[in-house]
């Protein structure tokens, strides 16, 4: 019985610490660039465009294909590095907890 409220407990912790990992993550941005930085993306740890920067000298008509594979590659650049920091804070949150393999956190 000792064990099943040391589990309980311990489940307690770790969903206060989740929801605080959740609240941390939402606070998050990342950069993205395309292009040697002609293209910026900025992104929140949840996934959501803050904002994009444009070089001027990207405006011209013939290059409008360029800019918006540009605007697509910062936008993956920045979301990679997000899920990046999202993995890093999850395995120090579930650090020597006995979770399946292929288990993705957070749900």
């Amino acid at each position: 019985m000792k064990d099943i409220m040391g589990m309980m407990g311990k489940l307690k912790d770790m969903q206060a610490k989740m929801e605080r990992m959740q609240e941390e993550i939402a606070e998050l941005e990342c950069e993205g660039t395309a292009g040697g930085g002609m293209v910026t993306v900025r992104l929140s740890g949840k996934g959501v465009m803050l904002g994009m920067h444009v070089d001027p000298s990207m405006f011209k008509e013939d290059d409008v294909e360029i800019l918006e594979d540009l605007i697509v590659a910062a936008h993956n650049d920045a979301k990679g590095k997000v899920e990046t920091l999202v993995a890093e804070r999850t395995r120090e949150l579930t650090a020597g907890l006995p979770i399946p393999p292929g288990m993705k956190l957070p749900f």
